[in-house]
């Protein structure tokens, strides 16, 4: 499985942006959105089980990003919006392996995704 990711870019603060990922080769599990900034660890962003009704998210991007997917279309998108500085970082999405079972702290970790894409950076000036 390949994850493509597309969507970065550079936008003021209080702007949006919106981020796509396209998995090809098989279908997939859960999806996830992480990110990382430099000189820090990658971190959780959010998360939407296979059939798309349990979505969870950063408490940081909670009422701001919002994660959907396609199954149709083997996509994951996060529309990020009230983007702030402290957003810029380099995002990834990344996938389960199909029928792989998640519960509780699975989906927040990034070591229980098999598939990761290349990252799509987004920086949010000030």
């Amino acid at each position: 499985v390949q994850l493509q990711a597309s969507g970065g870019g550079l936008v003021q603060a209080g702007g949006s942006l919106t981020l796509s990922c396209a998995a090809s080769g098989s279908t997939v599990s859960n999806y996830g959105w992480f990110r990382q900034a430099p000189g820090k660890e990658r971190e959780f962003v959010a998360a939407v089980t296979w059939s798309g009704r349990s979505l969870y998210y950063a408490d940081s991007v909670k009422g701001r990003f919002t994660i959907s997917r396609d199954n149709a279309k083997n996509t994951v998108r996060l529309q990020m919006t009230t983007l702030k500085p402290e957003d810029t970082a380099v995002y990834y999405c990344a996938a389960g392996r199909r029928g792989t079972y998640y519960s509780g702290r699975d989906y927040y970790t990034p070591g229980r995704y098999d598939y990761w894409g290349q990252g799509t950076q987004v920086t949010v000036s000030s």
